[in-house]
């Protein structure tokens, strides 16, 4: 895939939520929730400081992470359906 997010920006691929609760119910796709977990596909370089230094990046490509609800634009590259958020969007790195 060639994008690159810019400065604090991350680019995420949502996981799939299961077909089916813990008792054994299926889920219809109208009833279901977009997930607020997520792979990180791609960062950008850290957005800068003050003096103009970078500040690092927290998360890394392949990192496991959750996210607030409403969190990201959603966008399609290559066919496939990914969120661009900021860094300061992502609530946590799932380990």
């Amino acid at each position: 895939m060639a994008f690159t997010p810019l400065h604090d920006r991350v680019l995420v691929r949502r996981v799939e939520s299961d077909e089916k609760t813990k008792g054994g119910l299926i889920i219809p796709d109208s009833a279901k929730e977009k997930p607020a977990e997520g792979e990180v596909v791609s960062v950008g370089a850290g957005a800068k400081d003050d003096d103009g230094d970078r500040v690092a990046m927290d998360v890394k490509a392949g990192d496991k992470i959750l996210f607030g609800k409403w969190s990201g634009t959603e966008i399609t590259l290559d066919g496939e359906e990914l969120l661009i958020m900021k860094e300061s969007d992502i609530l946590g790195i799932i380990a």
